[in-house]
């Protein structure tokens, strides 16, 4: 594991300084914050929680975002409770699949920052974070850190927060009192929240719903799935809108250090781990001039270190050791060779042409994109250079999954049992968002169209293969085998 502070640096002389709202390529970026003010000052000293753990780090450290991206902690707290009659069903935040641990004040992905006011923002396993059930009647899930985050509904985050921003009742009359339940504020602080802040969040999510409202002239996302391009082309960029589709299955980050070089995102846009890190916070958020504070700088050296070592969660449930053998013969002869003896991955493209599957997601990136990417940092000591166009898509790794489902680059096959059907066979709609893990098929429960969580009923995403960018053709690899072999195959597949 390094020990260098290589994410701390001094600024050029042409730092960037420019401030923006929304994009992503490795995370989401959620547009969350409220960048119009800063209502903090040299009487409040800043304090962020420090977190020996990289994996603690990872779920609950800084990324430095908060000039930026930050919410008012307090105000985040209560929307839910104001705005309940805008959330998909009960629980708050969970019923958009945000994920909490016993004990946390947080749910997982995000950090909390002390100044003048407190302030939340998102980080990297706010999306990377993978959970499932054996039944519904497990109370909690299993939590397993840098997965796919099958049950995060980004789009519908989003959305909640624009729509509550946009109700007559996003004022202080409302909210104060609200406020006042969970919190004992001074007469300053009132002020405060009555003048600046309640008027200039709303303002400043009323602005981001104005960037986003590409949005919706796309196919919904569904949980586990975000658009990974357009938000960074069509925001800071300055890219204009090209009516590309970009949204993509979330995909898991676990055992960095075992990939081979350069196998990173659905097509291999940029190689390098320390770039995507990088960028993954400017997109985020985090501007150059926090990037250049070595306490940032560290956050995100955590990130990276995290990455490298978190294990490859391994399959929790009964194996038939004799049809791994088996299987074990099958992959060797019929995935190896693009996958890698052990799953890894291999820096191998194939073109579109050849593996068949969707194409919008590909298409979405451009060379132009890259070059503009390239470009953004320009004149930083850091500066990122090496995001380009590919040919393809690339051979991903296949460590964890059993823990990946759905599968391809678009999230558009439920399970693995149904990847090996011919794509004529394959579910031409299904319910995304479910935690419930099905070991036959190898995914998690998706012909039913809701779950029990906590005694409560909660309405899944029907995912269409039939609208742009869902498709579910291609990859017809294994599809041809006798029923014993794919049985067989299965069985191996739960083993990586």
């Amino acid at each position: 594991m390094s020990t260098d502070n290589t994410y701390a640096f001094r600024s050029g002389p042409q730092s960037v300084r420019r401030r923006w709202l929304g994009g992503g390529v490795l995370l989401l970026v959620l547009g969350l914050g409220v960048p119009l003010y800063q209502a903090w000052d040299p009487f409040f000293p800043e304090r962020t929680p420090q977190y020996d753990s990289l994996e603690t780090h990872f779920k609950y450290g800084s990324i430095g975002n908060e000039d930026q991206q930050g919410m008012p902690y307090w105000l985040w707290l209560v929307l839910p409770r104001v705005f309940s009659d805008k959330l998909p069903g009960p629980g708050g935040y969970t019923a958009l699949g945000l994920l909490w641990e016993k004990g946390q004040e947080l749910p997982v992905g995000f950090s909390r920052k002390e100044a003048s006011i407190s302030l939340v923002s998102p980080n990297c396993a706010l999306c990377h974070t993978s959970s499932y059930r054996r039944s519904e009647t497990d109370g909690s899930p299993v939590i397993v850190s840098a997965g796919a985050g099958q049950r995060f509904d980004a789009q519908g985050y989003l959305r909640f927060l624009f729509e509550c921003a946009s109700d007559p009742r996003f004022n202080a009359d409302v909210l104060l009192p609200e406020l006042e339940k969970l919190h004992g504020f001074s007469w300053v602080q009132k002020q405060l929240y009555r003048y600046v802040v309640i008027p200039k969040t709303r303002e400043a999510l009323l602005k981001q719903k104005q960037h986003f409202a590409w949005m919706d002239t796309r196919p919904a996302w569904g949980p586990g799935r975000a658009e990974t391009m357009n938000p960074a082309k069509f925001g800071f960029l300055r890219m204009p809108d090209d009516g590309t589709i970009g949204t993509a299955e979330v995909p898991a980050l676990w055992g960095m250090k075992a990939r081979p070089e350069g196998v990173h995102h659905w097509d291999g846009l940029n190689p390098v781990l320390r770039e995507i890190v990088l960028s993954a916070a400017i997109e985020n958020g985090t501007s150059s001039q926090a990037i250049n504070r070595r306490e940032v700088g560290a956050s995100l050296q955590k990130v990276q270190d995290f990455l490298l070592e978190s294990a490859v969660p391994a399959y929790p449930f009964t194996l038939d050791p004799e049809r791994v053998k088996a299987g074990a013969a099958v992959y060797a002869a019929h995935c190896a060779s693009c996958h890698g003896a052990q799953g890894q991955g291999t820096p191998q493209l194939i073109p579109i042409a050849e593996v068949g599957t969707d194409a919008h997601r590909w298409d979405s990136w451009s060379e132009e994109a890259a070059q503009r990417f390239n470009d953004y940092t320009r004149g930083e000591s850091w500066k990122l250079s090496a995001f380009r166009k590919t040919a393809g898509y690339l051979a991903v790794p296949l460590t964890g999954l059993w823990l990946h489902a759905p599968y391809l680059h678009n999230g558009s096959v439920p399970s693995l049992e149904e990847l090996l059907q011919p794509p004529a066979k394959r579910p031409t709609s299904f319910y995304r968002g479910n935690d419930v893990y099905d070991p036959a098929r190898v995914g998690f429960v998706s012909d039913k169209p809701s779950v029990q969580r906590g005694g409560v009923t909660y309405t899944l995403f029907r995912y269409d293969t039939s609208l742009p960018g869902n498709g579910n053709g291609g990859h017809l690899h294994g599809v041809e085998l006798p029923a014993d072999s794919k049985l067989a195959l299965l069985e191996f597949l739960k083993t990586l």
